[in-house]
């Protein structure tokens, strides 16, 4: 009888999971010794539950072979969703953290997808990473156990090498933490800097994720406008930090001046506070001279965050910050905390691209493909559109900002919708502003390229300016 019940489990589990879409029509389900091994059943009576959704529907069993779910099951249709019960005791990080918008995520768009911050498969150095990866299998040490939380040492050697000749950083590989990409190297300088209602500067319009990981630990945002030099530094307010993005001000793409540049680093020492710098794509300078970074010019000041996700690719969550000496400590112990390290493989992997320049031959490479589809993207732009746009932030970087000067700002939903119909995956940059503060009357979208080959590019800016005439 005992044995009858635990079979009904199993049907009834099996059933709420094929309903709920985490077993689809086709896929294999594991096989009974496995099924009785997980659950602690005898394989008679998985066979037996298997044999009873055989015979109902659910599945299709074979000799020889794992038991498939059966075409034409779907989810259950008509069948409500689960209510989901109210949290209880949240903390209040929970609260302000459920309390921020929700991403917005859109299915890639058939003709064109202009989302910022994609990098073209093509791109990336398979043969390279494979290499440098099969090396780091191979190197199998005696013992396998927890890395140091700041990352390999091998690995922060190679970095500061690289960011001394690439950026002119100059530091100890003790200053050097890996984190799991930039946005976690954020969340850590949140945690680390911040106490409930401590302000923090951003830029407006900025990045959302910078400042929600600022506002989750109860950081409370203080925008500051931003102009063609970057950051309005003449009158910036008692702060905890700063967030900047100097070399490539995001999203519009200005260049923070050198007057500037002093300002804001007198305006840290003055109030004792941090300067967050975000250098997301200081690789990629197309009419510009490279831009020392803050840190070069204040080390004691700065906090610099680094990432691969512009140059390799954003799914290997690979970054890393550069932070004052005085601050190792607390930033080793933080990331310990958070997830004890990076993964070792993939560090060990970049390590070896770095120290056998293939990394920087990766980044020329990519540079240059870069640069040839922005020249694309701002020929495609002229030709179908000329005056009756604007295009910002182009010297540097993998987007420029699109201001329609014939399209009100309260239009832009309408056509992002439009264009999302008609195939072209459109991203608008009013999200960006600060929500208390003016937002620009005209419509303004964010226009990456790097995810795009050049006929993409064309045919994309082709579609638009159509839809564009269709919608006036």
């Amino acid at each position: 009888m005992e044995q009858d019940g635990v079979a009904r489990r199993i049907i009834a589990a099996i059933k709420a999971q094929i309903h709920g879409g985490a077993y689809r029509p086709g896929d294999r389900l594991p096989s009974t010794r496995a099924f009785a091994a997980e659950w602690g059943a005898s394989r008679t009576t998985v066979t037996a539950a298997y044999n009873q959704l055989d015979a109902e529907g659910y599945l299709i069993i074979r000799q020889g072979a794992r038991a498939i779910v059966a075409p034409g099951l779907e989810r259950a249709s008509g069948e409500a969703p689960v209510a989901a019960a109210s949290p209880r005791n949240l903390s209040a990080f929970a609260r302000r953290l459920l309390a921020l918008p929700p991403p917005t995520e859109q299915q890639p768009a058939k003709i064109a997808d202009f989302r910022y911050g994609d990098l073209s498969g093509a791109d990336f150095p398979v043969l390279a990473w494979r290499r440098a990866s099969n090396k780091a299998i191979l190197r199998r040490p005696a013992r396998l156990r927890y890395g140091d939380p700041q990352g390999s040492s091998v690995l922060r050697n190679a970095l500061q090498a690289y960011i001394w000749r690439a950026r002119g950083i100059s530091c100890a590989p003790d200053q050097i933490v890996i984190v799991n990409g930039s946005q976690q190297g954020l969340d850590l300088c949140a945690r680390l800097l911040l106490d409930h209602g401590d302000p923090f500067v951003i830029e407006n319009p900025g990045y959302p994720l910078a400042r929600h990981a600022f506002a989750a630990v109860g950081g409370v945002a203080v925008p500051v406008a931003v102009d063609a030099e970057g950051l309005r530094t003449d009158a910036l307010p008692p702060a905890r930090l700063a967030y900047v993005t100097p070399s490539h001000q995001f999203p519009l793409g200005g260049v923070l001046s050198a007057t500037r540049r002093r300002s804001l680093l007198g305006w840290a020492t003055a109030s004792g506070a941090y300067v967050v710098e975000d250098d997301y794509d200081g690789e990629y300078r197309h009419d510009i001279t490279p831009i020392p970074p803050l840190q070069a010019l204040d080390a004691d000041a700065v906090i610099y965050v680094g990432t691969l996700s512009k140059t390799l690719s954003p799914t290997l969550r690979l970054g890393y910050l550069v932070v004052p000496a005085g601050l190792c400590r607390g930033f080793s112990e933080a990331k310990r905390l958070t997830d004890r390290h990076a993964p070792m493989l993939e560090q060990d992997a970049l390590a070896d691209l770095l120290a056998s320049g293939a990394y920087e031959r990766h980044v020329r490479s990519i540079r240059r493909r870069n640069a040839e589809r922005r020249e694309v993207l701002l020929q495609a732009l002229a030709d179908h559109f000329g005056p009756r746009i604007v295009v910002e932030g182009a010297d540097t970087g993998l987007h420029v900002v699109v201001w329609m000067k014939d399209v009100a700002a309260e239009h832009e939903e309408a056509l992002i919708t439009a264009a999302r119909a008609a195939g072209i995956g459109l991203y608008p940059v009013s999200p960006l502003y600060d929500p208390s503060r003016p937002r620009p009357e005209t419509a303004g979208f964010v226009v990456g390229y790097a995810g795009l080959d050049a006929e993409a590019l064309r045919r994309g800016v082709a579609a638009l300016a159509t839809l564009m005439a269709e919608h006036r």
